[in-house]
């Protein structure tokens, strides 16, 4: 069955429209999309995957994604989950039969890929995923079962591919407990799928003080796929008092970049100032002067390249600093790179 829109807007977004009829969606999903007037041919493809508790309309006026689409010109895809599935609106990424190739959410998501590109005649070279928290968390499972189909992915307080198979170590995980090192961390994503090409880039976002996924679930995203990448010894770049580190490959392309927020709790950073203003804060939408929507886009190449972030008025203490960088050292023994 050919995809059809309903012409009915999302909650919280007048501008998204439901697409119905994209397959046979065997994760019982909705999905809304946004394409400008006058999209051009060829135009990239961005898939959106909010968090806990939140609708794809929520998830898109917090982050600005549609703002940013309409400057910039691509299509944007918002997978949403249904109450039926999980009562608490989370993506199921613990759920083995949902992040399984060809099963589940996962396939419903493809689907609507497919369907997308398909009506709108998108660059299938140029599509793009990236969600929040258990959002977060289903991107890694885009990533790890269907490679061939992303350029790259960014996710924000997520949580590696298959490290959980139950509620019970959903939660462990979530806390930093358990987490594989980095060998078996790219072992459960190659396991994913048969692909042998060229991996997705990465854009890894976390708080350093988020108190709901523990930031050592980010060291272990990078690691991981720094060890896809056949990459190390990442440079740290200035970024207004936090850290952004970035791994590149051996023609010097950034491959994978890693960003820790001095002082962010469980959330997106987002920011309604300044030239790099993008969304609207609120409910897991953290006011930090920093747009990771705008910063994300700009790392896959599909917006303008922002300036160096610019130091927030609550500009981290040298204490806070330090203790990102002993975070980080902690999470990277744990997953086996440093002794």
């Amino acid at each position: 069955m050919a995809a059809a829109s309903t012409g009915r807007a999302s909650p919280g977004r007048a501008d998204l429209v439901e697409m119905t009829g994209f397959g046979s969606n065997p994760g019982d999903l909705r999905a809304w999309t946004l394409v400008p007037a006058g999209l051009s041919r060829n135009a990239p493809l961005v898939v959106v995957l909010h968090g806990c508790t939140q609708s794809a309309g929520d998830y898109d006026r917090g982050t600005g994604w549609s703002e940013l689409a309409l400057a910039e010109g691509f299509a944007l895809l918002f997978a949403e989950q249904t109450r039926s599935n999980n009562p608490n609106l989370c993506f199921n990424w613990f759920v083995p039969g949902d992040v399984r190739q060809g099963g589940g959410e996962v396939e419903s998501i493809r689907q609507m890929i497919d369907a997308m590109v398909d009506a709108h005649d998108l660059d299938r070279r140029r599509i793009f995923v990236t969600g929040l928290s258990a959002g977060g968390a289903m991107a890694a499972s885009m990533l790890a079962t269907a490679p061939e189909l992303f350029a790259g992915g960014a996710i924000i307080a997520g949580v590696p591919h298959g490290v959980a198979g139950s509620m019970s170590q959903a939660f462990e995980r979530m806390r930093g407990a358990g987490l594989p090192d980095a060998a078996a961390t790219a072992a459960l994503v190659r396991a994913a799928s048969s692909h042998t090409g060229p991996w997705p880039t990465l854009s890894v976002w976390h708080g350093s003080n988020d108190g709901m996924v523990d930031a050592a679930n980010a060291e272990a995203l990078a690691a991981g796929w720094a060890s896809l990448h056949g990459v190390s010894a990442p440079s740290s770049e200035p970024f207004g008092g936090h850290m952004r580190r970035v791994w590149r490959d051996k023609r010097g392309k950034a491959v994978i970049e890693a960003v820790i927020i001095a002082g962010m709790g469980h959330g997106a950073p987002v920011t309604a100032r300044g030239a790099e203003a993008c969304g609207t804060p609120g409910s897991f939408m953290i006011e930090t002067g920093i747009s990771s929507t705008r910063r994300i886009a700009a790392f896959w190449g599909i917006a303008p390249q922002m300036a160096s972030a610019s130091p927030a008025a609550s500009m981290p203490k040298a204490s806070e600093i330090g203790g990102i960088e002993a975070m980080i050292n902690n999470a990277l023994r744990q997953a086996g790179l440093l002794r």
